[in-house]
């Protein structure tokens, strides 16, 4: 689209190599990494659904487990929602076209699908824990593990890295 303004430039860190990319091909990766990570989004819902017509889902978890399980069920929809919305409204609001804006609009939504599908998968892991182990502080132990690991790697890296670039 002409009359855009250039997208800004990050300084590069000394050593690193960097290509700057199209608008056509940044709005293109980013809808395949939203792409990317819907599969293993309705893997897992899948099989959360299948759970709660087990017959142990009714015996071996208590009523606040079931809940934590429904919260996990209702975290990863809300997930697949949120990644799948770059497509519907590109399809809807841009189909012959792309902008910054819709790029900035579909990495919004795909960043933001991360914060339910790590409490989704946290969530999870607290009910599996305690299927497994018996024991609430483990499984408060090995949650807060994976709460730890998904938010350095999903939140903290990528930050540190934007601030080591704007460093002077």
């Amino acid at each position: 689209m002409t009359g855009m303004p250039p997208m800004p430039q990050r300084p590069v860190p000394e050593g690193d190599t960097v290509e700057v990319v199209s608008l056509k091909d940044a709005v293109t990766h980013t809808l395949d990494e939203a792409r990317m990570l819907l599969p293993g989004m309705q893997a897992l819902f899948g099989f959360q659904l299948i759970a709660v017509f087990s017959e142990r889902f009714a015996s071996a978890l208590d009523a606040t487990q079931q809940r934590v399980h429904l919260a996990a069920l209702l975290l990863i929809g809300i997930a697949i929602a949120l990644t799948m919305t770059p497509a519907a409204y590109h399809r809807q609001a841009e189909p012959c076209q792309v902008s910054s804006h819709f790029l900035a609009v579909a990495s919004w939504f795909v960043s933001i699908a991360l914060w339910p599908l790590g409490l989704g998968l946290c969530a999870d892991i607290f009910i599996v824990t305690q299927l497994i182990v018996h024991d609430l502080r483990w499984s408060i132990a090995l949650t807060a593990l994976l709460a730890i690991l998904l938010g350095g790697l999903w939140f903290a890296l990528p930050r540190l890295r934007r601030r080591r670039e704007a460093r002077p």
